[in-house]
């Protein structure tokens, strides 16, 4: 069974810790991003997410958004939890960063 609460790490350094998982898939934790070991000025910045029911799913799906605490950013994730054959639960995940723009004309540059 594949269950988000805990400490995850991806393999550029990022961290990810669910610190509350509700009965309901809500979960809330924080996240720290790879470069913030070459730089002391990052800081840990909080999440908040949803987990498919993994009871009624073996590999749930998951989506959680965090909320930069330094700039005015946003990003949202979304994955699958997987369990491999030796037990292992692997996250896979894709990501879109969002920053305040100015102005309309500069929202074309906003999201990567």
């Amino acid at each position: 069974q594949c269950l988000l609460s805990g400490s995850w790490r991806s393999d550029t350094g990022c961290r990810m810790v669910v610190s509350i998982l509700g009965e309901d898939g809500s979960f809330s934790g924080s996240y720290l991003p790879g470069s913030a070991a070459s730089n002391p000025e990052i800081l840990t910045s909080p999440l908040e997410g949803f987990q498919q029911d993994a009871g009624l799913v073996q590999q749930p799906t998951f989506s959680f958004t965090v909320r930069w605490r330094l700039r005015a950013r946003t990003t949202a994730f979304l994955g699958q939890c997987y369990v491999g054959t030796n037990g292992e639960e692997t996250l896979h995940a894709l990501w879109l960063l969002r920053e305040a723009a100015d102005s309309p004309a500069e929202d074309w540059k906003a999201t990567r």
